[in-house]
């Protein structure tokens, strides 16, 4: 059905509900002959009789109310869409997803997630847990909305609102880096060949920074352990099972207790920033900048 049509239903409906093309015309600030001349084309086009003209107005054939039945309707649920789509806007209702590693999400989503349900409780929010490398593979692809990853050079053309700064480093305990000394032949600086090096998995942006730095300091260490998230490398940590590289900001409390120390290392692992990757849209929807609004700056 094209627009010239729809406009011959809309005339059609208002002289149906009206019982006259002179109310009609008024009801549609468009002249009596216009009226006519439109409701002749639509009986024209459907090859039938839609209204019995009289001196006192017009009333539907059988055609015409089957018709009217349909398109009072049709019009009531145009209607009612505009309804739910005014309250939708008014509510706020929407939907927004998002993807973040797990690790991510427990130590820094979950502060911005708190906030943002309290204030949008009417959208639909959907979490990804996955490894970065997919958060971005889901952006570019319009999967997802907005991803909460580290700055990287495989962001593409996506852009980045950084929130926070981290410092990667290695801890491990007291009692491990005692039995690595005893072992050492050379002091600190050769502890790392005869470390068990925890890392989580190679997928992982986190893994493939400190990978370039142990490249750039020329450490080689002989044996290496994969470890799927941050909160089992801090934990394998803590049993003394190697060093771990870990985010410096999710092990404060065990730095401060004196559970884990810092592994040393002769240059410090430079700072990177974590921030919410997303799509640059010419109208985002109200729920994506709602959420990037409440990051901040």
């Amino acid at each position: 059905m094209n627009q010239q049509n729809l406009s011959l239903y809309h005339i059609f409906h208002e002289v149906a509900v009206c019982g006259n093309i002179s109310a009609a015309a008024r009801s549609l600030f468009i002249s009596q002959p216009a009226i006519s001349k439109a409701i002749l084309k639509l009986e024209h086009n459907l090859s039938t009789t839609l209204f019995l003209r009289s001196s006192r107005g017009v009333r539907l054939t059988e055609d015409g109310e089957l018709l009217f039945r349909q398109v009072d309707a049709a019009f009531h649920a145009i209607g009612q869409g505009e309804e739910l789509l005014k309250k939708n806007l008014e509510l706020g209702v929407g939907s927004l997803s998002i993807g973040v590693s797990t690790t991510l999400c427990k130590y820094m989503l979950l502060p911005y997630l708190k906030t943002y349900i309290q204030e949008n409780p009417h959208v639909k929010l959907s979490i990804f847990c996955q490894s970065s490398a997919e958060t971005i593979a889901g952006l570019e692809s319009g999967r997802l909305d907005i991803g909460l990853v580290g700055e990287s050079d495989k962001m593409g053309e996506l852009s980045f609102k950084p929130v926070e700064e981290i410092q990667d480093m290695f801890v491990t305990t007291k009692e491990y880096m005692s039995h690595l000394r005893e072992r050492s032949m050379d002091g600190d600086k050769d502890l790392f060949s005869h470390a068990t090096l925890m890392l989580l998995d190679k997928k992982n942006f986190t893994r493939q920074y400190v990978e370039k730095y142990l490249l750039l300091q020329n450490i080689t260490p002989e044996q290496q352990l994969e470890v799927t998230t941050m909160d089992l490398l801090i934990e394998f940590a803590k049993l003394g099972m190697g060093i771990a590289g870990v985010i410096r900001n999710f092990v404060e409390k065990e730095l401060t207790d004196g559970t884990l120390v810092p592994f040393p290392v002769a240059e410090p692992i430079p700072k990177r920033k974590i921030g919410f990757a997303y799509k640059m849209q010419a109208n985002p929807t109200a729920a994506v900048s709602g959420f990037l609004a409440l990051t901040g700056k």
